[in-house]
């Protein structure tokens, strides 16, 4: 047996106790076995052909050995190792020793190995074999050379002798691997027991067969060639069997299982690498998805879809380095395992490397297919110690690279909607809106373990006339572990899973429910409510919203949705669909940051809008940015040319006050007039707000922030 982990080099860190080993395993082996080395010439003549024939047999068998299957490399299986089993329980120890030395070396010389690597491998054949010869001796003198054959005791004591010969070999083979590469002494062991039992303990238990066949007639011999061919043939197939489930067949690169074997292979190395200090240490997991790969499918067929992933996958493997592996993990999802990386930058590096190569169109029959890709990058072990995680994190900085167009991202904590943090405040929401829904049955609740859900109002006042003509629904969540909860987490942690349609319910509920109270007391202003992409994909927001609006008989004009430009860029579809309906119930629809999206023309022309609202970025920046009022000016413009009305969020100050009834907008919200305030104290400060226009000298009347009492 050889260590295939036993490389021709050895750190230089672990040198000293490696060689020191080695050197000690010579010593002994030269130490046992001088004895039968030293008689050995004296034996050779009596040797008889039986002898010659398996010491032939031995040398030949390990000029080939077979590898057994698998990307963890383990020990080859020499197929001398039943030959000179045979040797020493017949002729003796010397003669095995000797046997077995010629063979090594055949092999090292074939193999390219170094000499102190062939001396190692000698060396603890010898102590494997002396071992055996010594539980061998029980049996007595001749239990294997005599005429009569052995006895079932004798046999008993050859498979002990086996079993001997192995764990001194194991252990001797299984230490050095220790320190050579470091790691912990019993799972460097137990990770090819299984494998060594199996084939090695087969190869030894032919040996009594062989011994009895050499005394009964030497011709026998050659037979046992037969199961040793039947034994590489029966593992060759299932060593091709292996290789075949490890590959993708469409492209032939690597598959996920062959990805889930060599991450836990590469994890112990670079971990200890990293331990000593490598600057190489890390590696790097990169998930690739094209990003035009459907319109092909959908447009030319799966067969020239196929035929474009294999290009792709051909174009991968000539980027990566020749250690990285290139995987196909179903789909149009690639991966690459990048090995003894320095960090993040260089597994970008080689991230754009990808991006770029896959930029250039792919012909196929002549016809060049643009498909392009955009790759997450995991680090080990920054991001992940196994499989699962890598994975999981690469698949979050994937779709970072393509929300921001980069093409290549690497993994960032805050974008991750599904870190133990925000699944935490994710089930944290659900449950808050299942107490609070239940609240009113059950006063007690769990309310002091997650928290209320309430909402905030900041009036929106007509700019030309001081008037309070509406209101912003704000969600605010005071956790009780948390405090408050900013709002745009909240948002991002329920956009991602079904809890938004609970929230945007909840939300809808309380807004209407709000409104018809200030109604029966004689307050008559219009609430915009924000709602999400996902809330707009179904038309179940314009049932429930139909159905509050008619059990509380309030108006529909007094009920506004607002919706970002993302979200209409999203699906303009099924958007348009939805925001149809809620039009014809009466529902306004108010664009909400416009100007910071990608919105066309067109869809303003479409959609039946009723008011746009200027990003506060643009009207914070107006008074001393140029760039910014002119923004500001020209969205105004567009919107009164198509008949909308204009709404300007964030005026904190007087300047940008009377600058936006200059420019002509209809209406103004923000801390100038009135921070967000619970429903109540809104009456309280509606009862003390005095309009103001921004013709006359003075500022709108602001009643102190019901928050700062």
């Amino acid at each position: 047996m050889e260590a295939a982990a036993l490389r021709n080099s050895v750190p230089p860190q672990r040198a000293p106790l490696f060689f020191g080993f080695v050197g000690a395993v010579t010593a002994a082996a030269m130490t046992v076995c001088a004895v039968p080395l030293r008689d050995l010439p004296a034996q050779v003549p009596q040797l008889p052909a039986a002898f010659w024939m398996m010491a032939l047999l031995a040398v030949v068998g390990d000029a080939r050995p077979f590898t057994p299957p698998g990307s963890r490399r383990r020990s080859e299986v020499f197929p001398s190792v039943c030959f000179t089993f045979a040797i020493v329980l017949v002729w003796g120890l010397g003669p095995a020793v000797a046997v077995q030395a010629v063979a090594v070396a055949v092999f090292a010389w074939r193999a390219g190995h170094v000499p102190w690597r062939a001396v190692f491998n000698s060396s603890q054949y010898a102590l494997a074999l002396a071992a055996a010869d010594a539980v061998a001796a029980l049996a007595g003198p001749g239990a294997f050379a005599g005429g009569d054959g052995p006895r079932p005791r004798d046999v008993a004591v050859a498979v002990a002798a086996a079993a001997a010969w192995s764990a001194v070999n194991y252990t001797t083979v299984t230490l050095a691997i220790r320190l050579r590469s470091g790691g912990r002494w019993w799972r460097a062991a137990r990770r090819g027991l299984g494998f060594e039992l199996l084939s090695t303990g087969s190869l030894l238990l032919l040996g009594p067969v062989l011994a009895v066949a050499a005394q009964a007639d030497p011709a026998l011999i050659p037979l046992v060639l037969v199961p040793i061919y039947a034994v590489y043939r029966m593992a060759w197939l299932a060593s091709e069997q292996e290789r075949s489930a490890r590959l993708d067949p469409l492209t032939g690169l690597a598959n996920r299982k062959a990805l889930i074997t060599e991450i836990a292979d590469q994890v112990p190395v670079h971990a200890n690498a990293l331990h000593r200090g490598a600057p190489d240490g890390r590696m790097a997991l990169l998930l690739l998805d094209l990003d035009r790969f459907k319109r092909v499918n959908d447009a030319l067929g799966h067969l020239v879809g196929d035929r474009l992933l294999v290009a792709v996958g051909a174009r991968l493997a000539m980027v990566v380095r020749p250690q990285d592996l290139v995987v196909r993990l179903g789909g149009d999802e690639f991966a690459i395992l990048a090995t003894r990386v320095t960090g993040a930058a260089e597994a970008r590096d080689l991230a754009e490397e990808v991006v770029t190569a896959l930029a250039e169109p792919v012909a196929l029959d002549g016809l060049p297919l643009d498909v392009g890709g955009s790759v997450g990058i995991a680090l080990f072990p920054e991001h992940g110690e196994d499989f699962a995680t890598l994975l999981q994190h690469a698949d979050v900085a994937m779709y970072d690279a393509k929300d921001t167009g980069d093409g290549t991202a690497v993994y960032a904590a805050e974008s991750d909607h599904n870190s133990p943090e925000r699944l935490s405040l994710l089930a944290d929401l659900r449950r808050v809106l299942d107490v609070n829904g239940a609240h009113a049955a059950d006063p007690g609740g769990d309310a002091d373990e997650v928290g209320e859900i309430t909402m905030y109002y900041q009036p929106q006042i007509e700019i030309a006339s001081g008037d309070v003509v509406g209101v912003e629904a704000l969600l605010r969540w005071r956790h009780p572990r948390r405090g408050m909860v900013d709002p745009e987490e909240l948002i991002k942690v329920a956009e991602q899973s079904a809890v938004m349609r609970l929230l945007t319910r909840r939300v809808v509920d309380d807004v209407v429910e709000q409104l018809a109270k200030w109604a029966a007391t004689g307050i008559k202003v219009r609430a915009a409510v924000n709602v999400s992409v996902r809330d707009l994909h179904t038309g179940e927001i314009a049932d429930q919203i139909a159905d509050r609006l008619n059990r509380h008989n309030l108006p529909a004009d007094r009920l506004q949705l607002e919706i970002t430009e993302g979200a209409l860029m999203a699906d303009p579809r099924r958007v348009l669909a939805t925001i149809s309906r809620l039009d014809a119930i009466g529902v306004a629809i108010a664009l909400d940051d416009f100007g910071t999206g990608y919105s066309s023309m067109q869809h303003l022309r479409r959609l039946p809008l009723s008011e746009v609202k200027v990003d506060r970025s643009f009207v914070l920046g107006m008074s001393a940015d140029s760039d910014d009022a002119a923004i500001v000016q020209s969205v105004i413009e567009l919107a009164r040319a198509l008949g909308l009305r204009v709404v300007a969020e964030g005026v904190e100050d007087e300047a940008s006050w009377r600058r936006l009834h200059d420019l002509g907008c209809h209406v103004a919200q923000g801390w100038f007039f009135a921070r967000p305030m619970p429903a109540d104290d809104f009456i309280s400060w509606l009862a003390r707000y005095r309009p103001i226009s921004p013709a006359l000298s003075e500022r709108p009347s602001e009643p102190p922030d019901p928050a700062e009492k």
